[in-house]
């Protein structure tokens, strides 16, 4: 396990959990896998800037959105712009 991700098998995150646990506390994250497939993550949690600005973001597409009047066909606006 290098750098701020890790791979680990789903045996030797059983094993390290504690270990995993800490590394995690420090801002590391992990890809858990079986037989080579990942099949989990484990993340710190975000911070709560983090949760305040996807909320701001989500906010702004909304706004933007409730600016088109009608339906809105992305396939349609792709197209246009490749035209343009």
């Amino acid at each position: 396990m290098d750098g701020n991700t890790g791979d680990v098998s789903a045996f030797e995150a059983k094993t390290r959990l504690s270990e995993l646990l800490r590394e995690t506390e420090r801002g590391r994250s992990f890809v858990i896998r079986r037989r080579g497939k990942p099949v989990a993550r484990l993340l710190p949690p975000l911070r709560e800037e983090q949760i305040a600005d996807g909320a701001r973001l989500v906010a702004a597409f909304r706004a933007v959105r409730a600016r088109i009047p009608g339906m809105l066909r992305v396939r349609e606006l792709i197209e246009r712009g490749r035209r343009h």
